[in-house]
């Protein structure tokens, strides 16, 4: 049997080529995977590595996310997949351990009426595969990939949590303030139709004026209720993240946010250790590498040691009282005659999913890439237009006050100061919903550099 096993062992390490190899983890992107205008730095001050407490200060926004941490379902289902796994490479493991048995066999025979006789076997029997050729060994390092895969995914799931509480929440705030804005803007309104009612009757306007200004309060109205509807459904959604019942949120005001405006996105390399779908891909590519591995040990005969030990009263020349120790020991070797055809095939499709997890992995490097250029466009530009707004409300605030003034001595018409007015409503909503996105786009930036750990 040893020479048999050395034989078996000095074949493998001559003909199994590529059966022990270890996969080799990516260690290079492009340098220009975030575009190539975007600055790098290769510093620990990036926003990745802020945990997701010191991006959001809010308390309440902090409390609506360790809510979520603790009651989304789509996060407990990943963290049950995180044991599954666990138990499968446990499972893995344990392969490379004999297995036992005890079979106790008892049997009463007569024959011809003649008196019955007894014998009864007492084994514990023993059964390992020995793994010369690396199945089991593949099969456990195939089984660790999927364990950190399924650990990489449900930081993927808290990562977009985090991101989803926090956009919907200043979803709130942005929605609030626009409301905010409406209903102040509809109170004037309110007014300025009073206001016009008492010129026609003075004789100072007209009744066309009177009706174009009802029609824009009533527009605004409608406005108004448009937002609380958007308030509430927002509001619905949050619930619906933390898995609670429709309920009110608690939150703050957009004006008192404070978020970090100076940082950086950190090297392209990083994205390999941050990101969790691209840690997800390339465990992907190491799950086929071994798959690859795992299909050429189909090619090579497998080894098992299995032997028995106990007491039985059955010699095989005739019973004997007591019993005595019977002990045995086989050596088995299995290899497929017929088989080699179906084994190339199993062998080419693995190799085919190998090209498929590389091109996946790439694809995913690739996307990463393209949402960090995004967000961090999109969050430049929030900057640069918030500064244009606030000029712009600044003229026309100035102008409305001048055509009302001017209305009021009868050098203007209502016309132009329902267009000045007009547009400066739109112009404030637009203000803020620029801060949301300016916002926004530094939740995505966040997100996309793989930010979201504890």
């Amino acid at each position: 049997m040893k020479k048999i096993i050395c034989l078996l062992s000095t074949a493998a390490l001559l003909s199994s080529c590529g059966i022990y190899n270890k996969y080799k983890p990516v260690t290079s992107v492009p340098e220009d995977l975030y575009g190539n205008e975007t600055v790098v730095s290769d510093t620990l001050n990036n926003i990745s590595n802020l945990s997701w407490r010191e991006l959001f200060t809010d308390p309440q926004l902090q409390n609506l996310i360790e809510q979520g941490l603790q009651n989304n379902t789509d996060l407990q289902s990943a963290h049950w997949r995180i044991k599954e796994s666990e138990a499968a490479l446990k499972a893995a493991k344990l392969a490379f351990l004999p297995s036992f048995s005890l079979a106790p066999q008892g049997t009463v025979s007569s024959f011809d009426k003649s008196k019955a006789t007894q014998t009864y076997t007492l084994p514990l029997t023993a059964s390992w595969e020995v793994d010369i050729f690396g199945r089991l060994l593949n099969s456990k390092r195939q089984a660790k990939a999927v364990l950190a895969q399924s650990q990489d995914y449900a930081q993927a799931v808290q990562t977009q949590l985090i991101a989803a509480i926090a956009n919907s929440y200043y979803t709130l705030l942005m929605l609030d303030e626009q409301l905010r804005i409406a209903e102040s803007t509809e109170q004037n309104w309110k007014e300025s139709l009073e206001s016009t009612r008492a010129l026609m009757n003075a004789g100072m306007t007209t009744e066309a004026a009177v009706a174009q200004t009802e029609a824009t309060y009533y527009g605004i109205r409608t406005t108004v209720l448009d937002l609380r509807e958007q308030i509430n459904q927002v509001e619905n959604s949050i619930s619906l993240i933390l898995a609670e019942t429709p309920h009110k949120i608690q939150r703050g005001k957009l004006a008192g946010q404070v978020l970090p405006d100076n940082f950086t996105v950190g090297i392209p390399l990083q994205m390999l250790a941050n990101r969790p779908d691209v840690r997800s891909a390339e465990r992907g590519m190491e799950q086929a590498f071994y798959g690859v591995n795992q299909a050429r040990t189909a090619f090579y005969p497998s080894i098992i040691l299995s032997g028995s030990a106990g007491w039985t009263n059955n010699s095989g020349a005739g019973i004997i009282n007591p019993g005595k120790l019977l002990a045995t020991a086989v050596g088995t070797i299995t290899q497929s005659l017929f088989n080699k055809g179906l084994n190339s095939a199993q062998l080419r499709i693995a190799k085919a999913q190998q090209e498929e997890a590389k091109l996946a992995f790439q694809q995913t490097l690739l996307n990463a890439g393209s949402e960090v250029n995004n967000a961090l466009t999109q969050y430049q530009t929030a900057q640069s237009k918030a500064q244009e707004y606030e000029k712009q409300i600044s003229s026309l605030e100035r102008a409305v006050e001048s055509t009302s003034l001017l209305m009021q001595h009868g050098n203007t018409t209502y016309l132009e100061v329902l267009t000045a007015r007009q547009t400066l409503l739109n112009a404030q909503l637009n203000h803020v919903a620029n801060r949301f996105t300016e916002i926004q786009s530094l939740i995505n930036l966040y997100q996309a550099l793989g930010g979201g750990q504890e």
